[in-house]
């Protein structure tokens, strides 16, 4: 946990210690707050704190690392006692841990509000529950936490001079330029993972940028390989908020159901979604019109986990193995009508 330094007080906290695409899914809430209250400050993960610091709706982001050992209950506890001191007036909940409904009850503040699905342990911290509506997309179900109609809006990560700058560096250094296609074939769940890039990449006539984190590095290369004269991959060199820049610059995205998703919709690149053991239902997919979804609708075994799991629970993977890359590219096509390099 990072030490907080002696600052001007501020009214309203935010505590989002989900997932890193939840923290961008969360950026619409964050703005209706700034736009109440002025800017927010809000505790999240240390991977997660990049995303948002930069816009212009946080005042301040809270670094806490709720994985590391010896640092759960009590480190809870401990950031909740620190963050007493700055006198925050409300607390929102979006992420519905135990955890951050207890970090919430020890700022003091005297409005704490969360989602009445949560568990019935946090809740009893909350005190105000407000009804999730799942038929919604989770940015816009963040916005119920407002307790009145809100409407999303337009809503944008803010990406720095720096960014910027440096994706056009990484750019030019690798030869990529025109209407080219980033792709993000990773995700921490298995099953999300379609395994027919490199095939795809073979049959784009544009040039390829593969995104991701160290861990994707294997990914990456074997799209390489596939096109060694189109393909270039910046796995495991960029930031997020740099990969993000990126994408800025790309004729589309093409994705698992993972956070690149949201990074796409944050900077307003085309985005096809490739869902497999989840569903574009449960509120996480492309949420603008334009954007396409391929997914497998015939399977009973779909969806077969709130996350997916790590490996197919029947032994098959179908739902990512039965989309093949033709059909993959008949959706990039649809998508990019006109494709030029």
């Amino acid at each position: 946990m990072t030490p907080l330094a002696a600052s001007a007080s501020t009214p309203t906290l935010v505590i989002q210690t989900a997932f890193l695409g939840d923290a961008v899914l969360t950026i619409p809430l964050l703005q209706a707050l700034a736009e109440r209250h002025g800017p927010v400050d809000v505790v999240t993960t240390p991977g997660a704190a990049g995303l948002i610091e930069t816009h212009p709706s946080v005042r301040r982001v809270v670094r806490w690392d709720k994985h590391r050992k010896g640092d759960n209950a009590p480190g809870a506890w401990s950031l909740g006692r620190q963050l007493r001191a700055e006198g925050y007036a409300r607390v929102y909940l979006p992420h519905r841990s135990f955890r951050s409904a207890v970090i919430a009850k020890l700022t003091g503040a005297p409005e704490r509000i969360g989602f009445a699905d949560a568990p019935f342990v946090s809740r009893l911290l909350y005190t105000q529950s407000v009804p999730r509506d799942t038929s919604k997309h989770e940015s816009v179900r963040f916005l119920a936490l407002l307790g009145d109609a809100v409407a999303g809006g337009d809503w944008r990560m803010a990406l720095t001079a720096a960014d910027e700058a440096k994706a056009a560096e990484w750019l030019g250094a690798n030869g990529v330029s025109g209407r080219f296609v980033v792709m993000a074939p990773g995700s921490i769940w298995g099953t999300k993972r379609w395994p027919y890039y490199p095939e795809l990449t073979t049959s784009l006539d544009r040039q390829v940028v593969v995104i991701g984190g160290k861990e994707d590095a294997a990914l990456g290369e074997a799209i390489v390989a596939a096109a060694p004269g189109r393909a270039r991959s910046a796995v495991g060199q960029l930031s997020l908020r740099e990969s993000a820049a990126i994408i800025k610059r790309a004729a589309a995205l093409i994705t698992n159901d993972s956070a690149p998703l949201h990074l796409a919709t944050a900077v307003g690149t085309p985005i096809l979604a490739i869902f497999g053991p989840t569903v574009p239902a449960f509120g996480y997919g492309p949420i603008r019109p334009g954007d396409r979804v391929a997914e497998i609708t015939t399977l009973d075994c779909r969806p077969c986990s709130s996350h997916g799991p790590q490996v197919c629970p029947l032994g098959h993977h179908r739902c990512m193995k039965d989309q093949s890359a033709e059909s993959i590219l008949a959706q990039v096509r649809a998508l990019l009508p006109t494709p030029t390099r």
